[in-house]
């Protein structure tokens, strides 16, 4: 392919990336994937080449752009020459995307710590962090493995370079490590677990916090649980790569309190790492934003509230619910938890022992620009 050709894909392509952010349709990188299958005559330079010209052009736009013109004209106009399989050269007055880092209705409800200065590095390429699982290796031995730093904050992690390959190394496919960025462990830290605990992981999707948990209490009961099954049957495969033991747990919606019933009163720790927006997320996910609105918002606001209320009958006296978003917008963190503690007077909110982010109501929040991982909010709320 010639690069116009090049940027023709890549304009064909990101016409599918608004079409499917706006119809909450599938992510970016399935769509590059299924446009390639089809075009076998495209070399692995081509497809290389094309991929990093759309998600280039996804992350310097914040808003939606208007087209996939209009998304990569910003990026590569000298390429829209006209020649055979290139785009038609562009006109002066065509619109072209506008630059910026995050949605101009999303700004102003950004935690106050989240300032302009830190915006630029919510959408820069994020490293990949390994989990050591530390009940069959070390953190030492896993950065020999892969000549890899240690992570600055998690005692079990190490830091890889972004386009790092991963998952064909033997010390993956043994269960010694796991991908998993260094905030998503720190969640798991932050719930303390220890063995002979009971441990339950209200939202589990496909299990990383929860084998992150069994890493490092081995003979706790842990019990992950989703109302999803796609999510929740990846988790079986990855505990037994991992060696380890993890109850699942299908929840039936809107009868989930039915199927947590014989758990009242049962948990030293239920951690809540609820749906949210992901706005922490946008340096993996950068067209995140395109699929985010205030409607969607408004949603997971009311779910984020439900779900922690289901988790406050689960928690006997003294036990804790750990409350965790991939969020920086504050009415998913600090103020949902200032909301939960207003409905449960026999909550309160308890310090995280761990020196990591910075305070932000009762939590901690971290942040790509201040602490290097992805954004998360963090709260602890013992039951008295």
């Amino acid at each position: 392919m010639t690069p116009s050709a090049r940027a023709q894909a890549a304009i064909e392509i990101l016409e599918q990336v608004i079409a499917s952010a706006r119809d909450d349709g599938p992510p970016a990188d399935a769509l590059v994937s299924a446009y390639f299958k089809t075009r076998r005559y495209a070399g692995s330079k081509d497809r290389r080449a094309v991929r990093e010209w759309v998600f280039q052009a996804i992350r310097q736009s914040a808003e939606v752009p208007d087209s996939g013109r209009a998304a990569l004209l910003p990026l590569a106009e000298a390429l829209f020459d006209g020649s055979g399989h290139g785009p038609a050269p562009a006109d002066p007055d065509e619109a072209r995307a506008g630059a910026g880092v995050v949605p101009g209705w999303i700004a102003p409800r950004l935690s106050p710590l989240v300032g302009e200065e830190e915006w630029p590095a919510l959408t820069e390429r994020a490293p990949i962090d390994l989990r050591a699982n530390l009940s069959r290796t070390t953190r030492e031995a896993m950065a020999a493995q892969f000549s890899a730093e240690p992570t600055p904050l998690s005692p079990w992690g190490v830091r890889l370079p972004a386009d790092t390959k991963v998952t064909d190394d033997q010390a993956f496919a043994e269960g010694l490590v796991e991908v998993q960025d260094e905030g998503s462990q720190l969640i798991a830290l932050a719930c303390a677990p220890a063995n002979g605990q009971v441990i339950v992981d209200l939202c589990a999707g496909a299990g990383g916090k929860a084998l992150a948990i069994a890493a490092a209490a081995t003979d706790a009961r842990i019990i992950a649980c989703d109302t999803s099954r796609q999510r929740l049957s990846k988790l079986g495969p990855r505990a037994e790569r991992a060696g380890a033991t993890i109850e699942t747990r299908l929840l039936d919606q809107p009868r989930e309190s039915e199927g947590l019933a014989d758990l009242e009163a049962q948990a030293d720790t239920v951690l809540v790492d609820a749906p949210c927006s992901g706005s922490g997320t946008w340096r993996r996910n950068p067209e995140g934003r395109w699929r985010l609105n205030p409607e969607r918002l408004e949603r997971l606001l009311v779910l984020q509230a439900r779900v922690l209320d289901l988790a406050a009958p689960l928690v006997r006296p003294g036990g804790s619910i750990v409350y965790a978003v991939c969020s920086l917008i504050r009415a998913e963190g600090a103020e949902q938890v200032d909301k939960f503690l207003s409905r449960h007077s026999g909550f309160e909110a308890e310090d995280i022992a761990m020196a990591v982010g910075r305070s932000d109501g009762v939590g901690r929040l971290l942040t790509p620009g201040h602490d290097r991982t992805d954004g998360f909010y963090i709260a602890r709320l013992r039951a008295r």
